[in-house]
């Protein structure tokens, strides 16, 4: 209405308008529906897919630490083989030269009682060539083997 604080519209062109809006927006409502459903599965794969990446990433992870715990087990366990084996390893040299030691004071004891009779035995020949007047025969070299002598040497009869 003119000069008035009242509004005048014409109900016939509401009418119109509110009919037009009506038939529109059943399709605006489903093309939005639409793009709702389809952001809501795109966001539904994107979250499984960045589930499974992060599935893999710890299962990864996982294997890395079980790796590494492998890696230093077999570290450690190696340590103690190499530690064992070198105490071993003292055990056996230690054992080797005291059996060594062992046998080769054997053998001095031996080779000084042998020693003893080659030099009695010298004696005892030069003794017996200066009473018979005889020219002294030289003694078996002490670096020949015994059985080098020949049997019958009053030397080598002795117990050794």
């Amino acid at each position: 209405m003119p000069l008035s604080t009242s509004v005048m519209v014409s109900r016939e062109e509401l009418l119109e308008i509110l009919d037009e809006a009506i038939e529109r927006l059943p399709d605006e409502l489903r093309a939005a529906r639409w793009l709702l459903k389809e952001r809501e599965e795109f966001l539904a794969k994107v979250k499984r897919e960045g589930d499974d990446i992060l599935d893999q990433a710890r299962a990864r992870a996982e294997r890395m630490v079980q790796r590494t715990e492998v890696v230093k087990a077999a570290e450690n366990r190696a340590r103690k083989i190499v530690e064992r084996s070198q105490e071993q390893s003292r055990k056996l040299r230690n054992e080797a030269e005291d059996f060594c030691d062992q046998r080769l004071a054997s053998f001095e004891i031996i080779l000084e009682r042998t020693m003893k009779m080659v030099e009695s035995g010298r004696a005892k020949l030069q003794g017996a060539s200066d009473a018979s007047g005889e020219m002294p025969r030289t003694a078996p070299d002490a670096s020949l083997p015994p059985d080098a002598v020949g049997p019958g040497s009053s030397v080598f009869d002795q117990d050794i």
